[in-house]
């Protein structure tokens, strides 16, 4: 039984408006003479890479780009992105983009480190020290990749997600500066924003810290719901609430951008300490299977989700739907519970995320297949709050067909 928490973070975070500007200074501050900047076309044609690489050749850092970032990356676009690092010989890593770019920088800065190929790599703290200096600019408002422990790319041949957990990947320096986030596009937005509210709840409802079940002598960067994961979860799920649809609708809303990157931010600290669960484990088969957006999965996957934990984390739940400014007057707790489930769908469907499955592409003869790889997830499975079998995880895949 784990009784003592901790708490891990990137190693500064600078949060604001124009906060992009202060790159240059800050890459110097931490003796940085040469960038790698990974990104993608999108966001070069949208004009962010521009000012970012110019801060940093005004500081009189040497900048080289790697634009070959793509949702969801595959370990082929990993592969490359590493090759091109190891040619400019860097002696940082910059990830400018979402989550995908964020992470292709993260396992970069790992293999240009320590050698070897991405597989080595993956799993549970198998990176054995220190990666290169890692600073991450998000312009989206969704994974918190910026501060937190995970790399994940896409294995295409067995279609399945496959992730990078160490402590030691956490970014150096975040610099999460809400106007990167205005030219993303609505369905990125949604896509991202719902994300978000996955991992601040996934955080918030994970198993307490005090029953979390790590077998003797094994190693986990999760460790189960802790004091702060909880008030970060929770602060996390009201600024969604109060900010997601206006962002999405609004796209130029400054204030709504600015509540939802802080949204992200600290749902990635909740859930990077925590852990994420069941949603997660799912969403990386189904994600696999369709390659589907991994925000959007995550959004479907969730209230079906909430509503099989129900029995595991009644309390939390009810309070979940307090924090979505759910009228509970005159509820008993089982229907604030409820009310909570139906909040988080109705709002996932007022952004314009799936209902169901199959409108992924994922079809009903491939429940089984993507059930038995969810089922292996074991390293976040026991995060969640309710054990689960095989054949349940079935039952939900099918309700959400």
């Amino acid at each position: 039984m784990s009784e003592v928490w901790t708490f891990h973070s990137a190693g500064q975070i600078v949060f604001g408006p124009r906060a992009a500007a202060q790159v240059g200074q800050i890459a110097t501050r931490i003796g940085l003479q040469r960038v790698f900047i990974v990104t993608d076309q999108a966001l070069i044609a949208a004009g962010l890479l521009g000012g970012v690489r110019g801060s940093l050749v005004e500081a009189g850092i040497a900048v080289d780009v790697f634009d070959g970032g793509e949702p969801e990356p595959s370990l082929a676009v990993g592969e490359a992105c590493i090759e091109q690092a190891r040619r400019c010989n860097a002696d940082g890593i910059l990830g400018l983009g979402g989550g995908s770019n964020m992470d292709l920088a993260k396992t970069a800065a790992t293999v240009i480190a320590h050698g070897g190929a991405i597989r080595d790599y993956v799993g549970d703290d198998q990176v054995p020290g220190p990666v290169l200096p890692l600073i991450c600019l998000p312009t989206t408002a969704g994974t918190g990749s910026e501060v937190t422990f995970a790399a994940v790319l896409t294995d295409t041949e067995n279609e399945l997600k496959i992730p990078i957990l160490s402590n030691y990947i956490r970014p150096a320096v975040a610099i999460v500066d809400p106007q990167l986030t205005l030219s993303c596009p609505p369905k990125v937005t949604a896509d991202s924003g719902i994300d978000a509210l996955t991992h601040a709840i996934e955080a918030y409802t994970a198993i307490d810290n005090r029953q979390f079940p790590l077998p003797a002598g094994e190693e986990s960067v999760y460790q189960g719901c802790n004091p702060l994961s909880e008030c970060l979860a929770e602060k996390a799920i009201t600024l969604i609430d109060e900010h997601l649809v206006q962002a999405v609708s609004e796209p130029n809303n400054l204030a709504a951008r600015e509540g939802m990157a802080l949204a992200a931010t600290l749902a990635g600290l909740a859930f990077a300490n925590s852990g994420v669960a069941l949603v997660h484990a799912l969403q990386a088969a189904v994600g696999g299977a369709t390659h589907s957006s991994h925000g959007a999965g995550n959004g479907l996957l969730l209230p079906y989700v909430m509503r099989f934990n129900l029995p595991a984390c009644l309390t939390k739940t009810a309070q979940i739907a307090k924090l979505l400014g759910c009228d509970l007057d005159g509820l008993t707790q089982d229907e604030a519970a409820e009310q909570a489930v139906e909040a988080v769908q109705d709002l996932a469907r007022q952004i314009g995320i799936p209902q169901q499955l199959r409108e992924l592409g994922l079809s009903a003869d491939q429940i089984p297949t993507v059930a038995e790889k969810a089922f292996q997830a074991k390293r976040i499975l026991r995060v969640n709050p309710r054990e689960i079998s095989l054949s349940e995880m079935e039952e939900i895949l099918h309700a959400a067909q």
